[in-house]
């Protein structure tokens, strides 16, 4: 029996440690949610041996973390998902990056926002290219709503938090909070501008963290046309890697707009974004501009 099994038995962090022994595990997992599901592949973004990556996705699948689904049966291959057991460490991916990047690549300093040319603006930069995973996210009703527009090409701009007035929302200390204001002034602008987004060819959608009824009555009270999205779980925020910040005891989104083709393809990546209002112009004119392509 394994030391943890003895000496930590009533210890949760050494029985997840235990089934998430090593630091592969996570980036395994890492790569899974965002969309890398098959053998080849994942030994191809990872570069661990054949050898160390089937014992650890075998681990996994074990333990109930991932399951195996064939895609070819001639000879046997699988994808692998991660199940409902697996998308709850989605939450500890997240935090282990805001801690990386708060404590490791930054000064500590609690941020919404991020230097150009930092190693987290080069990560959301090379989102472009990116397909979206498969997620789905529950929208404003609760109703499941797909981030990307079918057929269409969708503008995702994600943000910290906004609320309608008079809800306790904002937790303290948010206007102090570098980059954390001006969501109601981006999304505002978003519905002003939306017709043009539609004449030029692009759907709009917001993303945050926040609860399905919180987006909700800031929706109706900002009276926007377009759809806001819960990312609550953190599935699309771990499966693109996107920059966050903690505050409040909540996990939020930094700032930042995706430009998604219709395929589901990142096309354009704003990040920072220090303009809320501006922004929105600056990606009407890239919608334009690929548009007319």
């Amino acid at each position: 029996m394994r030391r943890v099994d003895l000496a930590d038995a009533d210890c949760g962090i050494a029985q997840a440690l235990g089934v998430l022994g090593d630091w592969w595990t996570f980036l395994i997992v890492r790569d899974i949610a965002g969309g890398t599901t098959r053998f080849d592949a994942l030994q191809r973004e990872l570069g661990v041996s054949r050898r160390a990556l089937t014992e650890r996705l075998g681990a996994l699948v074990e333990h109930g973390v991932l399951e195996r689904r064939p895609y070819s049966q001639h000879p046997p291959r699988y994808d692998y998902l991660l199940t409902g057991k697996g998308e709850g460490l989605l939450p500890v991916l997240l935090a282990l990056q805001d801690w990386g990047t708060r404590h490791l690549m930054g000064d500590g300093e609690l941020t919404a926002t991020a230097e150009v040319g930092s190693a987290e603006a080069r990560r959301a930069h090379d989102l472009v290219g990116r397909r979206l995973p498969d997620v789905i996210l529950p929208g404003p009703d609760g109703r499941p709503v797909a981030p990307a527009a079918a057929g269409e090409w969708t503008v995702l701009y994600f943000f910290p938090g906004a609320y309608a007035p008079g809800s306790a929302g904002y937790p303290p200390g948010w206007d102090e909070i570098p980059g954390a204001r001006g969501c109601t002034l981006e999304s505002t602008t978003y519905a002003d501008r939306y017709a043009n987004f539609q004449a030029a060819g692009a759907q709009v959608r917001g993303i945050s963290t926040q609860r399905p009824d919180q987006l909700a009555d800031f929706a109706a009270y900002a009276r926007l046309p377009f759809p806001l999205l819960s990312d609550q779980d953190g599935r699309l925020a771990a499966g693109l890697l996107l920059p966050t910040f903690r505050a409040g005891g909540v996990a939020r989104l930094k700032r930042l707009t995706l430009l998604v083709d219709a395929a589901a393809v990142v096309r354009a990546v704003q990040f920072p974004v220090t303009d809320p209002a501006g922004s929105v112009d600056e990606m009407l004119d890239q919608v334009r501009r690929h548009g007319s392509a």
